[in-house]
């Protein structure tokens, strides 16, 4: 993997808002936000959400967003701009609702284009059902896996990738798990499809993320890799490392391993408990450093191959212990 990238999610930038502008009345704009995030030390690159973000001519706001130092890597598709939505963007039971997210979708691609960019993450968490007798679970997966056709098929070059999630908003996400996601995206069959780890959707779809991140190489291509931490009950948007710190350094491994080379994208909570948005990136960029380091000297560690060779497990430990903690 080269030097990485590191992305974060602009949002964040709106924790702690009075620390940063005292006669703020409202919410910050998104250059606001942008303008803070630019005073993170090691920060590459910011993700835009579609529509939310996006006002403004999309490559003029690439070009205030290079002003700042940073880089547009990526965008993410979100479908509240229509109350409908709540039953389903493409899998909608009205058709026009259905036709309205795939073309909201195709102008988000469109505009992630003109800002110069090709990646656009769909995270479909309105796609799924809330109770039994609900859905017609056929059909569901018909409309999901034709829209998410229709949208690939748009801009061949548009890398389109699929973040998965058990739940929230809906009780149960039609899209909740890796094995799940693959499937979809083999019904699909488009070569600009992949996936996007998020690594606690991932623990509390009761994934091991190294694993998953195994199997996204072996069947498909992992195009994005959220991190951030949380207890598997939920998406909590913690720091890094916070509570799983072994699982993120085997999850960095792995990556390195398959040859991931996107960015880093932090898809962390500091604002939904007032954290300082600056510090907690940097923090995060810190630790993925650190942890960085530390995959390098497992790689070169015999003892680590050859144990994992034999599924010896304690003498994995005792390298991956020694290694981390000395």
């Amino acid at each position: 993997m080269p030097e990485p990238r590191f992305a974060t999610r602009l949002n964040s930038f709106a924790s702690k808002p009075k620390a940063e502008w005292p006669d703020l009345s409202g919410k910050p704009t998104m250059m606001q936000m942008a303008t803070r995030a630019a005073k993170v030390e090691g920060l590459t690159d910011l993700d835009l959400n579609y529509p939310d973000h996006v006002a403004d001519d999309p490559s003029l706001l690439a070009g205030m967003i290079g002003d700042l130092g940073l880089a547009i890597n990526g965008f993410a598709m979100r479908y509240y701009t229509n109350p409908a939505f709540k039953i389903g963007a493409f899998t909608n039971p009205d058709p026009a609702v259905r036709r309205e997210a795939i073309d909201l979708t195709k102008k988000g691609i469109d505009a992630a284009r003109a800002a110069g960019s090709n990646l656009m993450t769909l995270w479909l968490g309105q796609d799924g059902f809330d109770y039994a007798f609900q859905a017609n679970y056929h059909m569901l997966w018909q409309h999901e896996v034709d829209g998410i056709r229709e949208v690939c098929a748009h801009d061949p070059d548009c890398q389109i990738s699929i973040e998965y999630k058990p739940n929230e908003p809906r009780s149960y996400s039609l899209m909740p798990d890796c094995a799940t996601t693959l499937l979809a995206i083999k019904d699909v069959d488009m070569p600009n499809l992949g996936v996007t780890l998020d690594f606690a959707h991932v623990l509390y779809a009761d994934e091991q993320p190294a694993f998953a991140a195994a199997l996204i190489a072996r069947y498909s291509r992992l195009l994005g890799v959220h991190l951030n931490d949380g207890y598997a009950k939920r998406d909590d948007g913690l720091m890094v490392g916070a509570v799983h710190a072994q699982q993120t350094i085997e999850l960095l491994c792995q990556i390195r391993k398959d040859g991931y080379d996107g960015a880093i994208y932090f898809d962390t909570f500091p604002d939904m408990t007032g954290l300082d948005p600056v510090h907690e990136c940097e923090v995060n960029i810190q630790t993925v450093k650190r942890m960085l380091t530390v995959v390098d000297r497992l790689e070169q560690d015999n003892r680590l191959s050859g144990a994992i060779d034999r599924q010896d497990a304690v003498s994995a430990q005792a390298v991956v212990q020694e290694l981390m903690l000395g």
